[in-house]
């Protein structure tokens, strides 16, 4: 067979490149909102992660973004050099490091509330819409990642 006769199809036919590129415009639009807020995008799903359950180890934030607890620290540091966050050693494990966050990083999640109405404005889709979407991505992420066995969502 020729290569010709199977030319690679356009990124746009690709729906990992879709799903990557809608990442970056996402990206790009709360950018504005966390550079006043002083957060990086990183740094601010973590403290969505916190923001729903605090008192996680260091391992069980990496396990809820699909990160390695070794990219984490460092982001980590960051933000409790910051003041957003506290890091202390488990007394029960002193190998596990659980973070705590600052009343300053809870205040922040007042102020961040308003990603999500910027990326419905100016999706100009519902949040009914945009709920579903989500759902839809989840489902296709956990199967993903249910097939090559190495990553358990949370419950």
């Amino acid at each position: 067979m020729t290569e010709a006769a199977n030319p690679p199809l356009p990124l746009d036919d690709h729906l990992c490149y879709t799903i990557y590129s809608v990442g970056m415009a996402i990206q790009r639009l709360y950018k504005p909102l966390l550079d006043e807020l002083g957060l990086t995008y990183p740094q601010y799903l973590v403290l969505n992660v916190l923001w729903r359950e605090e008192g996680l180890t260091v391992g069980g934030i990496a396990e809820r973004l699909a990160l390695e607890s070794s990219t984490l620290t460092p982001l980590l540091k960051r933000l409790e050099a910051a003041g957003l966050l506290r890091r202390t050693r488990n007394p029960d494990n002193e190998r596990q490091v659980v973070i705590a966050l600052s009343e300053a990083g809870r205040a922040l999640r007042g102020r961040a509330g308003c990603l999500g109405a910027e990326l419905t404005q100016a999706s100009g889709r519902s949040p009914a819409q945009l709920g579903a979407l989500n759902r839809d991505l989840r489902q296709l992420r956990e199967a993903l990642y249910t097939r090559l066995g190495d990553w358990t969502p949370p419950a």
